[in-house]
This record gives structure tokens, C-alpha cells and sequence, in this order.
């Protein structure tokens, strides 16, 4: 029952000299633009994004992306054999180039810091923060309100700092998501409560807030989530998660609100599970 949403829900130091100085002797702006020459060179003619080291041709040094090359049974140029002819000259010329970030941001990387920074850009598109991997949607932040409102109409909001998770029919067989939204300090907040079942019958909770906003707004806030009942009480403390990162990584790593079918039966009443959320300013 996965996907249930309750109602409440350097340039390289080996590189020759002559390249060196070929890309540094008119100056920065040059260099700028000669780099920016040159990474045209690099353009795969299917995709257009760029073909990084391991650069393999075909027999008539025509290039490919790997991501494309993987797809096609013959050259999209020439059409003739593939082939694995590495391309070691086209390698050491690509490790002297800067390459535009493909998210816009006007950053100029080398080859070998283009995957990581383009990993967590913030001018990466948001995907739908909701869990589970039905909805496919993505899109620049300012749309992010806007399609929880219009594809996920089951989400409840609640206004204010402090307000409580409510969580239904937690004993539920399988995998199972509770998804709510807060409303505060100008900002919307995503409380996600993720079951797994783990092994041998074994099942975790994992409950998280997300930010509808970006890493660097995420630094002002904290949020605390708190289980209280039978004269117990369970609390976790952190910053919130941009939706741009996700909870995937944070339960992964444990990082959240974690506790067990037994804990949470401590805390249940009929069922159903209340999660106090404060949401503050640092």
C-alpha cells in the first residue's frame, strides 16, 4: 500500500604547458571564452550535453555521450560501427576545459566537478517532494505549491508553528506514507511519516519535515517532533530538509525521528498516531 496519503493528512596539473599557456595568455576574459570555444567541440549531436572523459569515438572519430552511445547500435554522424577506440587526445584537451553547468546557473566547471555540483545546483529542477515514486512531476520551486495544490488535493494543511501530525490506521500491512503540510513563518512545511518493512516482518517508522524551499532558507528554521502518551514521551530535534534533497538520504542514514511497531504502540491510541510538529526560527 505503498504511496497512501491520509486525508489529514584547476585546470589539471599535468596538462602540457603549451595548453596552458594557450588558455591563460590573453587574460581571463579570453581564457573565458576560448574555454567556452572549446566545450562546443564537446557537444554530443543527439542530446547536445557534453561528452566527458572516457571519450570513446568510432572508427571515423566521431563522439558520443556515454548516456546516448549506451542507446545506439551505430554512429549518429556517420552511421558506421561504434566500435571502442578510446580518444586520448580529445581527454587531455576536455581536462583543460570549463563546462557550463546544464541548470543555468552560470557556473564553469572542470569535467571532474561537473556531476557533483550539478547534483545539488539549486538551479536543479525540484521534483514533487511527495513520497513514493508515483508522481513524476518536476519543476522550478515557485511551482512546487501549485502542483501539491492542484495533483495532490488530499495533502491538509494546517496553519501555525505548533500543530499535530495526525496519523491513521498505522497498523496498516506493508509500506505505508502519511504526508501533511504546515503553514508558518511564510513558509510550507512537508511532515512525512514513511513505514518500512524491514526483515523478518520487522517495520520502522521514519517521520521527517521537509522545507518547500531551498538548502540555504532550510538554515533558518528547526523543527522538533515530539510523541507523548501513558506518561512517556519521545522527542528529535534537527533542521529541515530542503525538498530539494529529499528524505530518501535521511532515512537512509537514520537521519530523523526513527522508532520501531512497539514504540509506536506506546504512543498510539485506536491506531492512529499524533506526532506534536514545532517548527521554529534560528
Amino acid at each position: 500500500m505503498s504511496g497512501k496519503i491520509p486525508n489529514i493528512k584547476r585546470r589539471d596539473q599535468n596538462a602540457s604547458s603549451s595548453s596552458n599557456s594557450s588558455l591563460s595568455s590573453s587574460g581571463g576574459g579570453d581564457a573565458v571564452g576560448m574555454s567556452a570555444d572549446l566545450a562546443s567541440f564537446f557537444e554530443c549531436p543527439v542530446c547536445f550535453d557534453y561528452v566527458l572523459p572516457p571519450i570513446l569515438q568510432c572508427q571515423s572519430g566521431h563522439l558520443v555521450c556515454s548516456s546516448c552511445r549506451s542507446k545506439l547500435t551505430c554512429c549518429p554522424t556517420c552511421r558506421g560501427s561504434l566500435g571502442n577506440i578510446r580518444n586520448l587526445a580529445m581527454e587531455k584537451v576536455a581536462s583543460n576545459v570549463k563546462f557550463p553547468c546544464k541548470h543555468g546557473c552560470h557556473a564553469s566547471l572542470l569535467y571532474t566537478e561537473k556531476v557533483d555540483h550539478e547534483e545539488t545546483c539549486e538551479n536543479r529542477p525540484y521534483l514533487c517532494p511527495c513520497p513514493g515514486a508515483s508522481c513524476k512531476w518536476q519543476g522550478s520551486l515557485e511551482l512546487v505549491m501549485p502542483h501539491l495544490m492542484m495533483s495532490h488535493k488530499s495533502i491538509t494543511t494546517l496553519q501555525g508553528e505548533d500543530i499535530v501530525f495526525l496519523a491513521t490506521d498505522i497498523n496498516l500491512p506493508g509500506a505505508v506514507d502519511w504526508v501533511m503540510m504546515q503553514s508558518c513563518f511564510g513558509h510550507h512545511f512537508m511532515l512525512v511519516l514513511e513505514k518500512q518493512e524491514k526483515y523478518d516482518g520487522h517495520q520502522q517508522f521514519f517521520a521527517i519535515v521537509q522545507l518547500i524551499g531551498s538548502r540555504k532558507e532550510a538554515e533558518n528554521f528547526a523543527y522538533r517532533l515530539e510523541l507523548n502518551g501513558h506518561r512517556r514521551r519521545l522527542t528529535w530535534e534537527a533542521m529541515p530538509r530542503s525538498i530539494h534533497e529529499g528524505v530518501a538520504s535521511a532515512i537512509l542514514n537514520s537521519d530523523c525521528l526513527v522508532f520501531d511497531t512497539s514504540i509506536a504502540q506506546l504512543f498510539a491510541d485506536n491506531g492512529n498516531l499524533g506526532i506534536n510538529v514545532t517548527i521554529s526560527i534560528v
